[in-house]
């Protein structure tokens, strides 16, 4: 960017590294720059992972995940945020803490519970915490199917309980919710949008690629950066599916399990 121009929207995503490099931190930093956001980031947990799977963990201290926080939001004041994973409820409550003192909003939460390897990325007491004290924050949570049946408490297998569940989620005190259908069984993939009043789906094919890896986190990340630079939640909703399927089709090819994506895609590409 040059320097006399007028500075970037800034975002701020915490969440997890990934030492593969395909999902966490790594995968939203390179989805804010794609979107033309500068990206800060607190880091809540280092994780030893690959395309395979995940071999460790280390959660960083709450008052040193809250700390990067209220340092990013005392100086750069970034316009949106977005969680990943959090870990246990500890630093849960400190990140809740740290995004209201520092008064950064909006917040996307993508509730961060289980790696695509199905490694465990969160622990069980956290899920009522994320339920009673992050989604309140929370001016989007993006649930895939496995995650919305944690947080609601019933199954979440077809298009009807994907609406039943992102209706019992903005009950819950969120402001909109956009359950993913990836897991869904089929050719046809959707996507359920709901923010108390309106609804919006997304419906396309089913892609052939085992480029999956960091899917949640760059969509959320790719809605935080559109709500830094001022679009309305449909609007970045919309550019952010279309990126991150973009990013699935033309996966890198990477590693030997799930492949992370291609974070290149250029946004301004939308048709």
């Amino acid at each position: 960017m040059d320097r006399n121009s007028a500075a970037p929207p800034v975002a701020l995503t915490v969440a997890g590294s990934d030492s593969g490099g395909g999902a966490g931190i790594q995968a939203d930093l390179r989805t804010f720059h794609a979107f033309g956001v500068f990206g800060t980031c607190a880091v809540t947990a280092v994780t030893a992972q690959n395309t395979r799977g995940v071999d460790a963990i280390h959660k960083i201290p709450p008052d040193i995940v809250a700390a990067q926080i209220l340092a990013v939001g005392a100086d750069l004041r970034p316009a949106a945020c977005k969680t990943g994973m959090l870990a246990d409820a500890s630093i849960m409550a400190a990140v809740v803490a740290a995004l209201r003192a520092a008064g950064i909003a909006p917040v996307v939460v993508d509730p961060v519970m289980v790696a695509a390897s199905g490694d465990a990325l969160l622990e069980e007491d956290a899920v009522a915490c994320v339920r009673d004290e992050l989604l309140p924050l929370a001016s989007l949570v993006t649930p895939n199917l496995d995650e919305a049946e944690l947080l609601v408490g019933q199954p979440v297998r077809d298009e009807s309980q994907m609406r039943s569940a992102a209706e019992a989620l903005v009950e819950a005190g969120c402001g909109a919710v956009l359950v993913k259908g990836g897991h869904l069984g089929g050719d046809e993939v959707v996507d359920v949008l709901f923010d108390g009043t309106e609804w919006r789906e997304w419906r396309s094919p089913r892609l052939p690629s085992r480029s999956g890896h960091g899917t949640g986190c760059t969509l959320s990340a790719a809605v935080a950066a559109g709500l830094a630079s001022g679009r309305t939640l449909t609007d970045a909703v919309d550019r952010a599916v279309w990126f991150t399927r973009e990013a699935i089709r033309t996966g890198l090819g990477l590693g030997g399990g799930a492949s992370p994506l291609n974070h290149w895609v250029d946004p301004t590409a939308l048709p």
